[in-house]
């Protein structure tokens, strides 16, 4: 008899997430950062500057502010950090709030898409175990692990010169996380990681670290 294999047993398929056409010079400069101390925030200069192919690890303590940081960074709003021009960012967020519980999940990757076809959409989510089916669901009907899967989807379809990830392993099954690390690693845009997983950051180049916790104590 054949046993028809569980969602949960089956692994996404290699993929790589493509990073913006044209992209040259610096594409994000961060000059200072606020970091919770003692539950008061505290200001602190850095300089960071990040080119295509940059991959910088986000590192300190729960608490410190690093999840945050992140929004601000991601937002464009912060006078301390500048974005280039035309620069897509593609923001993978632990709690999913970028993503609106509402929609479909294929509204969700429509509305990511850049120059991308009906075809590519839908053979993408396939890839990450995504079915059509799946697709007719909304975003707040899904699992936790499901989410973060439509959120990888939508990075692929995204093609972003900026990449910002924040615990992207969290919820996902870690028969998908070698995968995931892999793509990573590759991606030739320019890179925020948070993630507190060494085995994880292990497989990823990482070109520049800034360290939270340091900072605090200058």
């Amino acid at each position: 008899e054949i046993v028809e294999m569980r969602e949960e047993d089956k692994t996404i398929r290699r993929f790589m997430i493509p990073a913006q056409q044209d992209l040259s010079g610096q594409i994000i400069a961060i000059r200072s950062v606020s970091l919770m101390h003692r539950k008061k925030p505290a200001k602190k200069k850095v300089a960071v500057a990040l080119k295509p192919k940059s991959h910088l690890l986000l590192a300190g303590p729960n608490g410190i502010g690093k999840t945050t940081l992140l929004q601000e960074i991601a937002s464009g709003k912060s006078p301390d950090v500048t974005i280039a021009d035309g620069v897509r960012v593609g923001y993978y967020r632990q709690d999913f709030s970028t993503l609106n519980p509402k929609a479909t999940v294929y509204e969700s990757l429509a509305e990511a898409m850049f120059n991308g076809s009906e075809q590519s959409l839908r053979s993408t989510a396939a890839g990450f175990l995504l079915s059509s089916e799946h697709l007719k669901s909304k975003i707040g009907d899904l699992s936790e692990g499901q989410k973060g899967l439509v959120s990888f989807t939508r990075l692929v379809l995204q093609r972003p010169g900026l990449l910002i990830l924040d615990e992207p392993t969290n919820h996902i099954n870690f028969r998908h996380v070698p995968v995931i690390a892999e793509a990573l690693n590759a991606y030739e845009g320019a890179m925020i990681l948070v993630s507190h997983v060494p085995e994880f950051v292990k497989k990823i180049r990482i070109t520049d670290t800034l360290d939270l916790s340091v900072l605090l104590n200058k």
